[in-house]
């Protein structure tokens, strides 16, 4: 499943170099759909597996605090990726980075400011079901935590390959940075919420410099 997941997004980073989209890439209703599906497997696998659900981070112990930190997560990344982003680009050139997936997942009306942060959340859940919950919370009954933090950041930065190679760098480091956020709070609320505040965040930025990313 997940080989078919990297499969399919490294197919849609050529499809989105190749030719621009008329319709917003978050808002296609296949997509979504498969999404969703994928969840519920994820979500069935779990259920027979025979594992606790505490062991997927399925129950919350300190909602305020996982809350607290999620969002204090989010806004030290987000700072963090805008400061690194405008370095490494003057560092080593544009090549290093591509706004190809922003370009085309961000708000072009106010129906779309309405169902893009909607349809956002969707793929944030996908990713921390998957990633966190799934397989990380679910395989570290029999693989060593560090170990699958470490594989699963490699994983989820290649997956993020169409926004070029500082993408891939920082995803890789926010995905190992997730993993550790949902082991320390052993709940997958943490992980879920400050990824969501990251992507969040980050089209809010892209508002702001929406005219930069026009003529990169």
């Amino acid at each position: 499943m997940l080989t078919a997941l990297a499969w399919v997004t490294y197919q849609s980073g050529k499809l989105l170099r190749a030719l621009p989209l008329r319709e917003n890439l978050l808002l296609a209703p296949l997509e979504n759909a498969v999404k969703a599906a994928i969840i519920a497997v994820c979500a069935g696998l779990a259920a027979i597996s025979g594992l606790p659900p505490a062991q997927f981070g399925w129950t919350v112990g300190h909602p305020a605090a996982d809350l607290s930190v999620a969002i204090l997560f989010a806004v030290t990344v987000q700072v963090s990726v805008n400061a690194l982003t405008r370095w490494a680009i003057r560092r080593f050139g544009k090549a290093v980075y591509s706004p190809i997936v922003m370009l085309n997942i961000f708000p072009r009306t106010r129906r779309e400011w309405l169902l893009v942060p909607l349809a956002m959340g969707l793929a944030v859940l996908l990713e921390e079901v998957l990633f966190r919950s799934l397989l990380l919370g679910g395989l570290s009954a029999w693989v060593p935590a560090p170990l699958l933090v470490a594989a699963l950041g490699v994983v989820f930065g290649a997956m993020h390959s169409p926004q070029g190679a500082l993408g891939m760098v920082v995803a890789a480091a926010v995905g190992v940075a997730l993993s550790i956020l949902f082991l320390w709070s052993g709940s997958l609320l943490a992980p879920f919420v400050a990824h969501y505040l990251i992507n969040l965040l980050q089209l809010l930025r892209a508002r702001e410099d929406w005219r930069w990313l026009q003529d990169y």
